[in-house]
C-alpha cells in the first residue's frame, strides 16, 4: 500500500491567505486534478457552502451544483492490512482515495474557513454536518496524525446526522475515500454563530464521480433529492378516538349507577 502510506503520518492544516476578491463561476465543470476547498462565505451577503476552485490561472468560487470532483483510476488503491485501517472495508478490497497529502493527477479537496467575510462576521467556529451519502459503495472521511490511529470525521456506516467543528480562518486537508466506482451525492450543511449573536446555515450537495469507466458529467444528470418531510397523519373519523369511548364508557356507568339507586329505592317502598 505505498499510495496510501505516503499520507499516513500528516495533519494538513494549512494557513493560506486567500486573495480578498475571489471571483465567482457559473459553468458547469468536472474537477479531476489540482487543488479545491469546501467552505462557507458570504455571497452577495448571504452565506452560503460553495467550492473554492484553484485549478486555474485565478481562483472561483463555485457553486456546489455546478461542480462534479471526478475521482480518476489514479486514485485507486486497496484497504491496509492493519487492523487500525478496518473501517475502511475489508483489508485488500479495492478503494478509491483522495488523500490527505497532494498527489499528481487526483484533485486535492479540503475545506477552509478563510473567507475574509466570514473571519470577521463568526464567532470562534464553524459547524460542519454530514446529514446522509447517497452511492454505490462506503464513504469515508478521515485525518492521518502524526501519532497514533487516524480519525474518522463522516463516514457513511453511521447514522446521521454526524458533525465536526472547523475554527474559523483554517484550512485543512483530509482522505476522502470511496469503497466503488460511481456517483455519490454528500448532503452537507456548514452552520455558525455571527459575532452580533445572529445564526447562519446552509445546506447543499457535493457530487463526487468515482472512476473512469462512465463519463463524470453523467453525475450532473442524478437528481437531488429534497429533504423529506414527514407528512401530518390525516385526521381519525370522530367515534374512532380515544377519547371518545372513553366519554361513552363514563356515560355508561353513570346511567348503571343512577339504575341501582331506582332499584333500591323501589325495594324500599315495598
Amino acid at each position: 500500500m505505498p499510495r496510501l502510506t505516503r499520507f499516513l503520518a500528516l495533519l494538513a492544516v494549512l494557513a493560506i491567505v486567500q486573495p480578498v476578491a475571489v471571483a465567482q463561476a457559473a459553468e458547469q465543470v468536472v474537477i479531476s486534478d489540482g487543488h479545491v476547498d469546501l467552505g462557507p462565505r458570504f455571497a452577495d451577503g448571504q452565506w452560503t457552502v460553495q467550492l473554492r476552485d484553484d485549478t486555474g490561472d485565478e481562483p472561483k468560487w463555485r457553486a456546489l451544483s455546478d461542480v462534479v470532483l471526478h475521482v480518476a483510476e489514479a486514485a485507486k488503491t486497496a484497504v491496509p492490512d492493519d487492523p487500525a485501517y478496518d473501517f475502511l472495508g475489508d483489508r485488500g478490497s479495492p478503494i478509491w482515495v483522495l488523500p490527505q497529502v497532494e498527489q499528481d493527477g487526483v484533485v486535492w479537496p479540503g475545506w477552509n474557513t478563510q473567507d475574509p467575510e466570514v473571519t470577521a462576521a463568526i464567532d470562534r467556529e464553524v459547524t460542519w454536518r454530514l446529514h446522509g451519502v447517497r452511492g454505490p459503495g462506503r464513504f469515508v472521511l478521515f485525518l492521518s496524525g502524526n501519532f497514533g490511529a487516524p480519525t474518522t470525521i463522516f463516514t457513511s456506516t453511521a447514522t446521521t446526522p454526524q458533525e465536526t467543528g472547523i475554527e474559523v480562518g483554517t484550512h485543512v486537508h483530509g482522505n476522502w475515500v470511496f469503497g466503488a466506482p460511481g456517483t455519490y451525492l454528500l448532503d452537507l450543511e456548514m452552520a455558525a454563530s455571527t459575532k452580533d449573536r445572529g445564526e447562519v446555515a446552509d445546506r447543499r450537495v457535493l457530487r463526487v464521480h468515482v472512476g473512469d469507466d462512465t463519463d463524470p458529467r453523467s453525475a450532473f444528470d442524478v437528481a437531488v433529492a429534497e429533504p423529506e418531510q414527514q407528512a401530518e397523519p390525516a385526521p381519525e373519523p370522530a367515534d374512532s378516538r380515544w377519547w371518545v369511548w372513553v366519554g361513552l364508557g363514563g356515560a355508561l356507568l353513570v346511567v348503571a349507577a343512577v339504575v341501582v339507586v331506582v332499584v333500591r329505592r323501589r325495594r324500599g317502598e315495598r
